[in-house]
């Protein structure tokens, strides 16, 4: 009888995990584990309800009125994110970044004034130059994206994104980290992406090392509809396969490689969907390998379009009754997107996916550079070299990952603690990926080798 790919991996595990005998725990990180521990559901929904109060929050509604519009919702947020920074001791800088939008022919009828509420964490470490961020937006809509004065509660659509947002900050400003964590509320997304899109071509324009964007929109209904379903333990993470920005050179690349389900998005999913398994109990991440679903768009579409790593959580099953409605009853079928649809334990959980890969990977080195395969000789065995980091803390070692090129998710992992690897599995067979791992066993994002002779 022959032995199957998957028993030929693990015989091989042993001889090449034994290269790092101070190989990092891979147990949960304890304080990540109690952080999402604390996310509160009932804080969640408090802030749903908070922003449902102020009637509509459309792009074009008042910015001027201290109860209803747009502009109370905005100053409502800051307002919070500033709670949070005086209990962190005035480390999260909070901030409203505002730009004008001219008239688009589209859904922008007039110049907006605009704004984007900000939280920043600074890292503690000066070497450290990576950006994370995480965000949801703040505007809501009804059946007609124009109608600017109609009540537009916009619960899941998208107050559970910012709700969980505000969570996520409330709670990790209160730790330290060594690289700087944005937290934000975007505006002008029902009206065309416009907040995320000012964002991402800012964080280009002033050279921001982003290393992931998390995008939450629509996050916190458990229920579908059409047909009926109940799914209260499944997320769904979109992720871009080709990047928007791929050169010629690098479409080269992925063409030797076969490596479309590889980009630095898909990665980034990959990793989430891990960490939901470390973290979250009874809950799972579905990796689909799409940019997002059919006639729709999200924020993290403009950080993709700006050449940065960015993914997209979603519930798993859309009522869409309660999405882009106007509020009424018709058959006594209640139509409208109000927070008693809002599932808040389901939101606690997609808050605590969020968390933690925030977390781990804030807390994690930085990638591996320069991560290549050896291909100019003729072998059964995979040569690997990479440079360390030139940002932040030396790891402590790197994991190797791989996976048979069939499988969408790596299988197996061994742990280094040079930068060369040479392992007894054919290159031709496997593909493979180099995190970077501190003493505590946070790991980096993946990077994919490219060939060099």
């Amino acid at each position: 009888m022959k032995p199957t790919v998957a028993l030929l991996l693990t015989a091989f595990a042993c001889p090449v995990a034994l290269h790092g005998q101070n190989q990092p725990p891979s147990t949960p990180d304890a304080t990540i584990k109690q952080m999402v521990e604390n996310i509160s559901a009932k804080n969640l929904e408090a802030d749903v309800r908070g922003m449902v109060s102020f009637g509509t929050r459309h792009t074009l509604s008042d910015t001027k009125s201290k109860k209803r519009g747009i502009g109370a919702a905005r100053n409502w947020v800051e307002g919070e994110f500033r709670k949070y920074s005086k209990a962190s001791g005035g480390r999260l800088k909070v901030s409203q970044d505002t730009f004008t939008v001219k008239p688009d022919g589209r859904r922008i009828d007039k110049p907006v004034l605009m704004a984007n509420v900000m939280a920043t964490l600074p890292g503690t470490d000066p070497t450290d130059t990576r950006v994370f961020v995480v965000s949801g937006h703040l505007d809501s809509r009804v059946t007609d994206v124009m109608n600017a004065t109609a009540d537009a509660p916009g619960a899941n659509d998208d107050a559970s994104g910012v709700a969980l947002v505000m969570e996520m900050a409330r709670l990790m400003s209160q730790k330290q980290y060594p690289c700087t964590l944005i937290f934000v509320a975007v505006q002008g997304e029902e009206q065309g992406l416009y907040g995320s899109t000012h964002l991402a071509k800012r964080a280009r324009k002033e050279g921001w090392n982003l290393v992931a964007m998390l995008n939450n929109d629509i996050s916190g209904n458990s229920k579908g509809h059409d047909p009926d379903i109940s799914d209260p333990t499944h997320l769904r993470v979109f992720s871009e396969g080709v990047p928007a920005t791929e050169t010629a050179d690098e479409a080269k690349v992925r063409r030797q490689l076969s490596s479309e389900n590889d980009s630095p998005s898909r990665q980034l999913a990959r990793y989430a969907r891990t960490i939901c398994q470390q973290y979250v109990a009874d809950f799972e991440v579905v990796l689909e390998y799409r940019p997002d679903r059919f006639l729709r768009g999200g924020d993290h579409t403009p950080f993709n379009q700006q050449g940065f790593t960015a993914v997209r959580f979603t519930e798993m099953n859309e009522d869409f009754r309660h999405q882009h409605q106007d509020l009424r009853t018709e058959k006594g079928v209640v139509y409208g997107d109000l927070p008693e649809f809002v599932d808040y334990q389901y939101l606690r959980k997609n808050a605590g996916v969020n968390l933690a890969t925030m977390a781990s990977l804030a807390l994690a080195p930085a990638s591996p550079e320069n991560v290549g395969v050896l291909t100019a000789e003729l072998t059964n065995r995979t040569q690997l070299k990479w440079d360390a980091p030139k940002v932040g803390e030396r790891p402590a070692g790197y994991f190797v990952l791989m996976r048979e090129t069939s499988s969408p998710l790596w299988q197996q992992k061994f742990f280094v603690t040079g930068t060369t690897a040479d392992l007894p599995h054919s290159k031709d067979n496997f593909l493979f990926g180099v995190v970077s791992v501190d003493a505590e066993g946070h790991e980096s994002l993946p990077v994919l080798p490219k060939p060099v002779r």
